[in-house]
């Protein structure tokens, strides 16, 4: 009788969610008998994950989030640690989240259990010093950005380029005209998406300063419509309750459950909050600020190890500042609803940042899912 294939899978947040599902469903094409256990989201479930946590107990950010939850944290590691060595997968895939895998990942290749790191730390932005401990946790390195793999090549870690699965997912050319039809928005309309993060944490820091900068666009505009797009009913409980705090309750804000990337091609300008959704709307072609807000203590130990001046993925992958950022002080409700205002304004710079952004998603269209899953199914198979 044949030994069903067992593969250990742990991410740690929405995105490293989408990422984990798409894989497993390429990895389960090629061998439909692959059991996956581990930490994910409800992609991954809907693949066959067998679940052992939330992927919420993990969906922290930031030094000061995570000293809060360090000691749930530490346990659920060091039970998956004890149930991995005890029901032995045939490898462990690692989706992001460095900070909770690698320790992990460390543990499993010295128990001689394979171990592959899909989506690279950034390590070529802040704390570089983390290479010597991927190359003592990491059997194989899967890279979406094609500046990557030379760092590890040089460091000695096997690794490949697989693009982003986002870029295969997206059209190159998405149909604003026919989804504000299915939205019901009329092809005049002025609309602002504003994406504030999909962590309740997020949610907590940028909130009213969202809501305070509709308020002023709507001064200006007062025929403009915001949509908001939130992931779970946590999140989506948050930004009532800041509506409410705020005596907003009557602006033209509509709350959406997910949809976000319909939200992102109806608009005009989105407000997103650095991190993956930014990439999302650079691939969808849509002018955007970049906002983000932290604690202080977060903020000042993050920029004591940064190498460059970018946080959102649009500007680091293009070397330069294509779209604005505004961050931590910089993000007062004037200085976003101002640079908002700006996009609307410059057509021509709008229409250059389109260009930017076909030829980004074209760098980024790899095929990853296969591509990746190759990668996995030669350790796999290699009995």
């Amino acid at each position: 009788m044949k030994q069903i294939n067992v593969i250990g899978i742990v991410a740690g947040e929405a995105s490293g969610d989408l990422l984990g599902s798409h894989l497993m469903a390429a990895l389960k094409a090629a061998q439909p008998d692959i059991r996956f256990v581990g930490i994910g989201g409800p992609k991954m479930h809907s693949e066959g994950l067998e679940v052992l946590f939330p992927m919420e107990k993990l969906a922290v950010r930031g030094y000061v989030e995570v000293l809060k939850h360090f000691r749930e944290i530490i346990g659920i590691r060091k039970w998956l640690k004890k149930y991995y060595f005890s029901n032995r997968p045939k490898l462990f895939i690692g989706v992001d989240a460095p900070d909770f895998n690698l320790d992990l990942e460390i543990a499993l290749k010295q128990h001689g259990i394979p171990t592959i790191h899909y989506v690279s730390p950034s390590i070529w932005a802040w704390r570089g010093e983390r290479i010597h401990k991927i190359k003592r946790a990491v059997s194989h390195m899967l890279a979406l950005f094609p500046h990557e793999p030379v760092l590890y090549q040089q460091a000695g870690i096997p690794v490949d380029y697989v693009g982003h699965p986002l870029a295969d997912m997206l059209p190159e050319h998405p149909n604003r005209a026919n989804m504000r039809e299915t939205m019901r928005i009329p092809e005049q309309a002025l609309v602002f998406t504003f994406l504030p993060g999909s962590r309740q944490s997020e949610l907590s820091q940028h909130s009213r300063i969202y809501i305070e900068t509709a308020k002023l666009i709507l001064h200006k505009h007062p025929q403009a419509r915001f949509l908001v797009p939130l992931i779970s009913r946590e999140t989506r409980a948050i930004f009532e309750q800041a509506l409410y705090d705020s005596h907003a309750q009557e602006l033209p804000i509509t709350l959406l459950f997910g949809h976000a990337q319909d939200a992102m091609i109806v608009a005009d300008a989105l407000l997103v909050a650095s991190g993956t959704a930014t990439l999302e709307a650079a691939l969808l072609k849509r002018p955007m600020v970049i906002t983000y807000r932290m604690p202080k203590l977060t903020s000042w130990l993050m920029k004591r190890k940064s190498y460059q001046p970018y946080y959102g993925l649009p500007n680091i992958l293009s070397g330069r500042f294509v779209v604005p950022e505004l961050i931590q002080e910089d993000a007062t409700p004037e200085n976003l609803a101002q640079a908002l205002l700006n996009l609307l304004e410059d057509k021509r710079a709008v229409a250059e940042l389109e260009q930017t952004f076909i030829g980004l998603h074209r760098s980024l269209r790899q095929n990853t899912a296969q591509k990746a899953a190759n990668v996995i199914l030669q350790y796999l198979n290699n009995d």
